[in-house]
């Protein structure tokens, strides 16, 4: 059993890193100052030329006493049905994405997340991970 999960987390950690140099390659490409949609679009499209799996605008439902809600989240990437990319346009990272990212990580039982925002001068000022 410790051997699987160790093979996981170690997949997991190459899924991240392929995040990162997804994020790093569109803003390269594009640079700040498109809409948050293009970024989305090429982000996921960078992932698929490495054989990675992407979903975009995932609707997760929420489960609250006995109701379930189906339109509550919505998720803007879903990398292999493991890790959450929310991502960002902004000049200023608004304090309450931070918050939602590790809300929608806890409700939807995923363990890592990563909020990107493409409209920075460095890419790396721009990528933040969240483990919960």
């Amino acid at each position: 059993m410790k051997l699987s999960q160790n093979y996981s987390e170690k997949n997991t950690e190459m899924l991240a890193k392929q995040i990162v140099n997804a994020a790093f390659k569109v803003h390269k490409n594009l640079g700040p100052g498109l809409l948050e949609k293009v970024y989305e679009v090429c982000f996921c499209y960078e992932l698929s030329k490495v054989g990675i799996q992407t979903k975009r605008q995932v609707e997760i439902p929420i489960s609250y006493e006995q109701m379930i809600f189906n339109e509550a989240l919505r998720l803007d990437v879903l990398v292999e049905d493991s890790i959450i990319c929310e991502l960002k346009a902004v000049d200023i990272l608004n304090p309450v994405w931070e918050a939602q990212i590790i809300s929608h990580l806890k409700l939807s039982n995923k363990r890592i997340g990563f909020l990107i925002n493409f409209n920075v001068p460095v890419i790396k000022q721009g990528i933040k991970r969240y483990i919960v």
